[in-house]
């Protein structure tokens, strides 16, 4: 298979700072036609009464976050129905979260990638951002720890501790295609 043949919806997680945005932005412009879809950008949308991941109140939160991911499968579902392949970039955290996007993205192909370059370097790629970037987030080894035991098993675990943004996005092009869709 080659980059041309990957289809349908490139899901990417990884904790904050794993270089998600940047690496689905260099892999779309690598295929002949793709979208990116960032969860971040999707939240942006609401301009007013907009409540950040692990803001308060906890449950207009959940709500919010339920509404991105809606808003994120419905875009990335259009984009795959007119032969564009979608890499949709957030932050999956558990399994409920990837079955309700898997069933939002249903009978599309859908694969899971997972940018791992470790928590320290998360860590450190948040602390270096631009202020209007950072997401204030102190649950990184926790948060490690529940993907990997809940997703593991269903994607490719991508360390990317070692490459540039450049090399992660072509390995993603390159290598997904070998991933059995979860769809």
């Amino acid at each position: 298979m080659t980059a041309d043949e990957l289809t349908g919806c490139v899901i990417v997680s990884g904790m904050p700072g794993a270089g998600k945005s940047t690496v689905t932005g260099l892999a779309a412009r690598l295929l002949p036609r793709a979208a990116q879809v960032k969860g971040d950008a999707v939240n942006e949308m609401i301009r007013s009464g907009r409540v950040g991941f692990l803001g308060e109140p906890a449950d207009e939160a959940l709500r919010q976050g339920d509404l991105c991911n809606r808003n994120m499968g419905a875009l990335a579902a259009n984009f795959v129905d007119f032969g564009f392949t979608a890499l949709m970039d957030t932050v999956v955290a558990d399994r409920a979260e990837l079955d309700q996007l898997c069933g939002l993205l249903a009978p599309r192909p859908v694969r899971l990638v997972v940018l791992a370059p470790g928590a320290a370097v998360c860590r450190h790629r948040n602390a270096t951002r631009d202020p209007d970037e950072r997401f204030e987030f102190d649950g990184y080894d926790q948060l490690d720890a529940d993907m990997r035991a809940q997703l593991g098993h269903l994607c490719w675990w991508f360390d990317t501790s070692t490459l540039t943004p450049r090399e992660t996005a072509a390995r993603l092009v390159r290598e997904t295609t070998r991933l059995a869709p979860l769809l």
